[in-house]
């Protein structure tokens, strides 16, 4: 009874693994188009709690974007398996990277500087 159930556990974790690589490689996939559109990019990956991890990712054109990742562990495997540079905090040189456009300012502030109203 007990070599039953050790296996039953062990096709679980089979499963969850296969799974979160399926995860990881569509994750890196995104992040190679997204490097490959804005001329290479760097990335950091924040704690969202219970809800995964966020990947935030700069283009050395300034461009950015992010995903999010079901666990800390599948966002690290994706930006292995992408390539590309990941820092620890997003401060400093690699913050300053980023390109902020009209929309964003709109977006971030509008509301408490006047602008267009976000409804």
């Amino acid at each position: 009874m007990a070599d039953t159930q050790v296996d039953a556990d062990t096709q679980a974790d089979e499963k969850r693994a296969a799974r979160d690589g399926k995860r990881a490689a569509r994750l890196a996939r995104q992040i190679g188009s997204f490097a490959k559109e804005h001329g290479g990019a760097e990335g950091q990956i924040a704690y969202l709690g219970e809800k995964g991890a966020r990947i935030v990712l700069v283009g050395e054109d300034g461009g950015w974007g992010d995903l999010v990742a079901p666990s800390h562990a599948i966002a690290r495997s994706a930006v292995e398996k992408s390539g590309i540079t990941v820092h620890e905090d997003f401060d400093g040189e690699f913050a300053a990277k980023v390109k902020t456009g009209r929309y964003e300012w709109s977006r971030m502030a509008g509301i408490q500087l006047g602008g267009p109203k976000n409804s």
